[in-house]
């Protein structure tokens, strides 16, 4: 696919992993000056991985302010996600599914909710009861019920409405 340049010529839209790395370096950007008024030290990193910008905000050991860009069960960090989403959409005219991490709590994150679905699908698979877990963000939900998935004999779903939607574990 190519658009029609200023001064007349054809230019070449970028696809694949050149999109995202310009949705990476358009949300860099938009998280380092963010950064700069904050007066917060961070490094941005920029990622590509399963078809997606990942954009890294990592600090030197115990720096408490990249912790409050994470903020209460990652809340500000989901917020912070989003804007810089809307700053790609608004530069590159295309919506973003960019992934945003701060000091490596997605990653934390991440593990716990891993070991958690891992967990809650052995406890189901063994006492054939249901389990209804707290309510999640989709990132979270994602990652339980992709946790889930391997354990064989079990199922999970997503039930309820935003903010409240849960988890639930079933025997097969």
């Amino acid at each position: 696919m190519s658009t029609t340049a200023q001064d007349g010529g054809v230019q070449d839209k970028p696809s694949g992993d050149d999109l995202l790395i310009q949705e990476g370096d358009v949300a860099g950007d938009y998280l380092e000056r963010l950064l700069d008024i904050l007066d917060y030290d961070g490094d941005i990193d920029l990622d590509v991985d399963g078809g997606r910008a990942i954009v890294s905000i990592e600090g030197s050991e115990g720096d408490t302010d990249l912790e409050k860009l994470v903020g209460d069960k990652g809340a500000v960090l989901e917020s912070l996600q989003e804007l810089a989403r809307l700053a790609v959409q608004q530069q590159l005219g295309s919506r973003s599914r960019l992934m945003l991490d701060v000091a490596g709590w997605r990653k934390r994150r991440r593990d716990e909710l891993t070991d958690l679905g891992l967990e809650t699908a052995r406890e189901v698979k063994q006492s054939g009861q249901s389990v209804r877990l707290r309510p999640m963000t989709p990132f979270e939900r994602k990652v339980v019920h992709d946790a889930v998935a391997t354990v064989k004999g079990v199922i999970s779903e997503s039930e309820g409405e935003e903010p409240r939607r849960q988890v639930v574990v079933h025997a097969k």
